[in-house]
Formats: C-alpha cells, sequence, structure tokens
C-alpha cells in the first residue's frame, strides 16, 4: 500500500471517528438532558467531555492535518471549489466545536455536583444546554456537508 493510500484510509477512518463520536456524544447528551435525572446527566456529560478528549480532539486534528497532506499530494490547490468550500466549512464546525466543549466541560461540573449534593441543576446550567445544542446543529450539518464534498469532489466552473 502507497503512504497516500494509507494516510487516504486514516483520513476516511479518522472522519468516521471524529462525526461519529460527535454524532453519538451528541445524542447521549441530548436526551441525558431531558431525562429528568441528574445523576444520568452528570454520567453522561462526564463521558461526554471524556469522548472529546480521547476520539474527537486527536481526530479532528488528524483530519486537518492529513487533509492538507493529501491535497497537496494529490495536487489539489487548497482554491479548488470543493476543497474550498470543505475546509471553510471544517473550520465554521471547528468555530462551533471549541465554545461546545468549553461548555461540556462546565455542564459536567455542574452535573456532577448537583449530583452529588443531591441538589437541582442550576439555572445556568439549562443556559449552557441551550447555547451548546445551538452550536452543535451547525457544526453536524457542516461535517456532513464536507462528508459529501469529501467523496463526490464535484466540478463546479
Amino acid at each position: 500500500m502507497s503512504v497516500y493510500l494509507l494516510v487516504k484510509w486514516l483520513h476516511v477512518l479518522s472522519s468516521v471517528v471524529l462525526v461519529g463520536t460527535g454524532f453519538g456524544s451528541a445524542f447521549y447528551m441530548f436526551f441525558g438532558n431531558r431525562s429528568g435525572s441528574v445523576a444520568a446527566q452528570a454520567v453522561i456529560s462526564r463521558l461526554v467531555v471524556r469522548a472529546d478528549w480521547w476520539f474527537t480532539t486527536p481526530a479532528a486534528i488528524f483530519q486537518l492535518l492529513s487533509g492538507m497532506w493529501l491535497a497537496h499530494a494529490a495536487g489539489w490547490p487548497l482554491s479548488t471549489p470543493w476543497l474550498a468550500l470543505s475546509i471553510s466549512l471544517y473550520l465554521l464546525a471547528g468555530a462551533c466545536w471549541l465554545p461546545v466543549v468549553w461548555l461540556q466541560v462546565r455542564m459536567a461540573r455542574m452535573a456532577n455536583a448537583a449530583a452529588r449534593d443531591g441538589v437541582e441543576l442550576p439555572p445556568e446550567f439549562h443556559r449552557y444546554r441551550r447555547w451548546w445544542e445551538g452550536l452543535g446543529y451547525p457544526a453536524f450539518f457542516a461535517m456532513l456537508v464536507v462528508f459529501y464534498l469529501m467523496v463526490a469532489k464535484p466540478a463546479w466552473p
């Protein structure tokens, strides 16, 4: 197997890890936050933060580096329309994801403290949850479009 094919396979694999972990984490966090169980919210939010550090972050870094390397190795200028749009959407998703990570860490701390103390979640948790969801939707849809562009590589004029 050539180095190019190995990096391409790892790029595809890491994209699955990135989007799959993100979607799975969002699914559990979304429904856990509606469960009414502070204990469940504490466990889920703690695990979502862990998944982001263990899986999403390394995959996101590798995606950017391997994508740039693949484009260069294939001879595609970064100004190629599908590639430029992919990079823009990836950066948009990242711009949404960074504050989401910050929110998740704080939500996990609040949920764990509330579960430990046997109290309700503070109003700030619910405000963070709304921001978390609001930032998650555009990031997820941007990554879906990046997936399409990565596979289809449409030839635009």
